[in-house]
């Protein structure tokens, strides 16, 4: 990702999203120099990812797959690298938060290894009030993802 993807990453993550990241949200990541990818079929950004990586941990904090793409892969792509990525960096571990209600990406996820370890209460804005997220993790170091 750089700067100049940045209104169309925006774009697809306010197509996406109910509650999306602001396009400062993600400047601000370039700057702050997380793993910041996009992903490119026929010449058009369809998707993106964002990975914090710190004291040999991941944070897995942005997955987004264009609508008119999902169901094709490129979500378990995109997150497969940026897994390989946070193994790279030295990372042992990759945590992430995701919505009780996005049994798609919660799939995902648990068919890539990742395991609940807790829930935030009151984590993610939701039409009436709040949601819950699960709080997953993955241990790296060996896995066979994909």
């Amino acid at each position: 990702m750089a700067a100049a993807d940045l209104d169309q990453v925006h774009e697809n993550e306010t197509r996406s999203y109910a509650f999306p990241w602001t396009r400062a949200v993600f400047s601000d990541c370039l700057k702050s120099r997380h793993e910041c990818w996009v992903a490119i079929r026929e010449r058009e950004l369809v998707g993106h990812g964002v990975l914090s990586i710190g004291a040999n941990e991941g944070h897995l904090l942005n997955v987004c797959v264009r609508r008119d793409q999902q169901g094709q892969g490129l979500g378990r792509q995109m997150v497969v690298h940026m897994l390989d990525r946070a193994e790279q960096r030295g990372a042992t571990v990759v945590y992430l938060e995701v919505r009780p209600s996005n049994r798609i990406a919660a799939a995902l996820y648990a068919s890539l290894g990742f395991r609940e370890i807790g829930l935030r209460k009151d984590y993610y804005p939701a039409e009436l009030g709040s949601e819950d997220a699960r709080v997953l993790a993955i241990t790296l170091g060996g896995n066979n993802l994909g």
